[in-house]
């Protein structure tokens, strides 16, 4: 079986037995809301008043479902001009019962979480739906605003800006959507206040704060239901950094000394004074470079710094240099160095590497150092959502991941067909001696398909790729639009011109999470192209003449005229120029391609100097490509893709294990920390 075999199977794989047993259930939804579409208004809102009622007073909201569900639907065909087809209908069957739906890209998945949302909120002690950022967060929670409140319920949405008072309202709402990390951090921010002491209260229980004099009370009513949308990501991909509420440790003289003295010495160690673990991204001194960092000559200011002291700051030197990259890991914006999340592409603002690493890149930059941090409070998303009384998800990409999810969270998953036959075409991948002869290939194959018609996108896995990649399209005056952590502000407008005939889109896996690419372009680009001779810029426009402007738009004859010729011509096609250190990853982008039934394609071009073989052993990356016999092209043979599938799974494999040996040490810690009656998330050990 090829590469792009598997890849196609499991995007095709389902969870039969669920589906036949909820297609009963399906059924009656329907049959309920035929009963529905000529109630008037007063008719909907009372049907669902009544359903409130009965689930506050202890009816079994399983029983409720059918009722439910069917006005949510009515609701969103009156809001929103939608109505949830049956295969969204089972996602929120899947997602009620506590299962991670998986639905491929374009099915709905944001219509989808109206349905359990609204019914997991009817008695009243509130929803929490999660998505990956501030922007999906609002968008979503706008979106579905109009559904819920025809029904009688409250929405609310969680943004980094509020204030604590406007948190406090904003949870209070019967449905509330938000980012992970703000979830996390209000939790941490209340533990944090009360001073709360009794690890012994019953697990997820509501009230677990206390209400000490002149003490705030908290932002959050408690953890009934979460619906986290990208749940692979969140709680696969994240759960390796625990959320950490930091207290400024002010750089002294003596400190930025030490900064700048060890970047100096690291520069000058020799590869046999250091080992590099690249799998774990760490660099720890041999006897012999312990040796030559004592006796290297240091500014008076560091003279009495103990020893282990200096060996810790030159090995996070060493790491700055030779683990983090500039454009891959962080970039340098408005002299300051901002992470970039590695699996979604976007920045995290805010955020900051541990134990001195983050100085250390400054210093490696010659930026602005900032003040170090001490953690004040600290969680595991494993732990923090193991608060929920009830839990579930849906994403694109979840099955590979269904031993590590069932085993951690609890959490099945449940493989929802397609709407329409998926007609997506995998081509054979493609491998390259070097960069050069990829990006080449890469420039030949969209000139190729630009002829025909198509929209392209061009993934790549990191800043600097992108813009590389860029430049070579440019020399060869081919025009492209880039979408990385740069444009991350202009990321829905870059997104919503990509499926235009023609367009080529760089991007990194920002492309792969939260927004469709529709074929010939959305109607959000049509507005926006018909305004932009009258405002700046796209925020300016004022909300009631964008959302005429959009309305207008959907039925505009040259986005259907457009539409028609890219799908005549084959759609989308994805050229994913590496690949990435999770297949899942892999399969996000490619999903880009033949959403809803339209026609689309993708091809993995790759190079024996992309940046997943830098994770071998030098010598072994160096044998390989010695041993390469490339033609006149520079293309090698297609048995070479075995070494990157190797790869891809030992990286995958020591992922796995390191988020299972964190769970097992947050484990291991909370018990101890109960044990002595003290909170896990306020007493660790530095």
């Amino acid at each position: 079986m090829t590469f792009s075999d598997t890849l196609h199977n499991l995007a095709r794989r389902v969870s039969p037995r669920q589906i036949t047993r909820w297609r009963p259930l399906v059924e009656r939804v329907l049959a309920e809301h035929a009963r529905l579409e000529h109630a008037s208004e007063e008719d909907l809102l009372k049907r669902a008043r009544e359903l409130r009622w009965r689930a506050t007073a202890g009816e079994s909201l399983e029983k409720l479902l059918p009722e439910a569900f069917a006005l949510v639907r009515e609701s969103a065909w009156r809001s929103l001009r939608k109505r949830h087809f049956e295969v969204q209908i089972l996602g929120g069957i899947a997602i009620f019962h506590g299962h991670i739906a998986e639905m491929q890209t374009g099915e709905g998945k944001t219509l989808t979480a109206t349905l359990p949302t609204f019914l997991r909120a009817l008695p009243g002690t509130g929803c929490h739906v999660v998505t990956v950022n501030d922007y999906l967060a609002r968008r979503d929670a706008e979106n579905n605003r109009p559904v819920f409140e025809r029904l009688g319920m409250s929405l609310s949405c969680i943004q980094s800006e509020m204030e604590e008072d406007e948190r406090r309202e904003a949870y209070s709402k019967d449905v509330t959507y938000s980012t992970a990390n703000e979830l996390g951090f209000d939790y941490l921010r209340d533990r944090l206040k009360s001073e709360a002491r009794n690890p012994h209260l019953p697990r997820r229980q509501a009230d677990w704060l206390t209400r000490d004099e002149g003490v705030s009370p908290p932002v959050h009513r408690g953890f009934e239901f979460a619906l986290i949308d990208e749940a692979d990501s969140v709680l696969i991909d994240d759960a390796r950094t625990p959320l950490i509420i930091s207290m400024p440790v002010p750089n002294t003289p003596e400190t930025t000394s030490l900064l700048k003295w060890s970047g100096f010495v690291a520069d000058r160690l020799n590869e046999d004074d250091f080992e590099w673990d690249r799998e774990q991204k760490r660099v720890h001194l041999t006897q012999k470079g312990g040796r030559r960092v004592v006796l290297c000559k240091k500014p008076s200011l560091i003279d009495d710094v103990e020893s282990d002291r200096l060996y810790d700051a030159v090995e996070q030197a060493l790491t700055a240099r030779l683990v983090y990259r500039n454009e891959k890991d962080y970039i340098i914006a408005d002299d300051e160095v901002t992470i970039v999340d590695e699996s979604t592409g976007r920045m995290m603002d805010g955020r900051k590497w541990e134990q001195g690493l983050h100085q250390a890149v400054e210093a490696k930059e010659r930026v602005t150092i900032t003040a170090g941090t001490g953690a004040a409070a600290r969680i595991t998303l494993q732990s923090f959502y193991r608060l929920y009384h009830h839990l579930a998800g849906m994403t694109g990409t979840a099955r590979p991941a269904a031993r590590e999810l069932k085993k951690c969270f609890g959490l099945k998953v449940t493989v929802i067909p397609t709407n329409r036959p998926c007609i997506r075409k995998g081509m054979p991948p493609r491998i390259f001696a070097t960069l050069a002869a990829k990006h080449q290939a890469v420039a030949l194959e969209i000139v190729r398909l630009r002829e025909q018609g198509r929209a392209i996108l061009v993934g790549t896995p990191s800043v600097a790729a992108s813009e590389t990649l860029a430049l070579v399209l440019e020399r060869l005056q081919i025009p492209s639009t880039i979408l990385n952590a740069r444009f991350h502000a202009t990321e829905a407008e870059i997104v919503a011109e990509a499926g235009r005939r023609g367009q080529v889109t760089i991007a990194t896996n920002m492309a792969g999470r939260g927004t469709d690419i529709l074929l010939g372009g959305s109607p959000e680009s049509i507005a926006w192209r018909r305004l932009r001779g009258k405002y700046p810029s796209r925020v300016e426009v004022p909300a009631e003449e964008w959302e005429a402007a959009v309305r207008e738009a959907h039925d505009h004859p040259d986005l259907k005229a457009e539409r028609k010729l890219v799908s005549d011509a084959g759609g989308l096609h994805v050229i994913a120029t590496e690949m990435h250190t999770s297949a899942r990853i892999d399969r996000q982008l490619i999903g880009r391609a033949a959403r809803q039934g339209d026609p689309g394609s993708y091809q993995f071009l790759l190079s024996l100097e992309d940046e997943l073989l830098r994770s071998l052993p030098h010598e072994e990356l160096i044998a390989h490509q010695s041993a390469a016999r490339p033609d006149a092209n520079g293309e090698l043979a297609a048995s070479w893709l075995r070494l990157f599938e190797r790869t891809q799974r030992r990286i995958e494999k020591q992922h796995a294990k390191h988020r299972r040996h964190q769970l097992q040490s947050e484990q291991v810690r909370q018990a101890a920390h109960r044990r002595m009656g003290l909170d896990p998330c306020l007493e660790f050990p530095e």
